[in-house]
């Protein structure tokens, strides 16, 4: 039997993954810029490790992997990724965009995100959804004293949305995010749609505790419907 939410008072998307390809793009430089520093990583090691990290916690992580503090020049050449990134755009994760659009429109919904909210609204103004979510955009970077794997965003998110979190569902896609969110007491969504995303990662999220996977949109869309079943 499919698990589904009892209600579906409101949405709350994680972005990285969920609705853009940055996963990907992100760890394959991170990768490429470790390697080229005399530590040989892939992008696979990459993700497995980093996903779903920002702040401290991102920057904790790689010097573990690497057994060393970082380079200086390791803040400037992400900085010059992520303006080029912006600059140019990333790809949506396959439907994103068209499954956004299909929501109704009294539907509550907002971002919750480990980046900040600059990159946030820079990229959905590229994928043509400035409109989607409003000012609901939150960042744990920015909006809360503990970002992910804490529970604290989504709840921010829910009240912000005034809607009780137990009646939320979150889409996330990596570890670090659905600890948090199943933390906060959601009905949780691992999405496995990302090119980052190994055959094993649904097995991953839902051993953290991911009331659902789904591989794609639709498949998200088909355990929403349920809940009005």
């Amino acid at each position: 039997m499919i698990a589904a939410p009892r209600r579906v008072a409101a949405l709350l998307f994680d972005f990285d993954g969920v609705l853009i390809e940055s996963e990907a793009s992100g760890n394959r430089h991170i990768a490429d810029y470790l390697t080229a520093i005399g530590h040989p990583t892939s992008a696979e090691e990459s993700m497995a490790h980093f996903m779903g990290l920002a702040g401290p916690p991102f920057l904790e992580a790689v010097e573990r992997w690497i057994g060393r503090p970082l380079p200086d020049d390791f803040h400037h050449q992400r900085q010059r990724e992520n303006e080029r990134c912006l600059l140019d755009g990333i790809e949506e994760v396959a439907g994103a965009v068209a499954f956004v659009r299909s929501l109704p429109v009294d539907l509550p919904r907002a971002v919750v995100s480990s980046s900040r909210v600059r990159w946030i609204a820079t990229h959905l103004d590229h994928l043509g959804l400035a409109d989607a979510f409003g000012s609901h955009l939150y960042s744990g970077s920015e909006h809360v004293a503990n970002g992910k794997p804490a529970p604290d965003l989504y709840w921010l998110a829910a009240e912000k949305l005034g809607v009780a979190i137990e009646d939320c569902v979150i889409i996330e896609d990596s570890p670090v995010g659905a600890t948090g969110a199943v933390a906060s007491g959601a009905f949780v969504i691992g999405l496995v749609a990302g090119s980052h995303c190994a055959p094993d990662h649904g097995e991953r999220l839902r051993a953290i505790g991911a009331h659902a996977i789904a591989r794609d949109f639709d498949e998200v869309a088909a355990i929403l419907a349920l809940a009005k079943a």
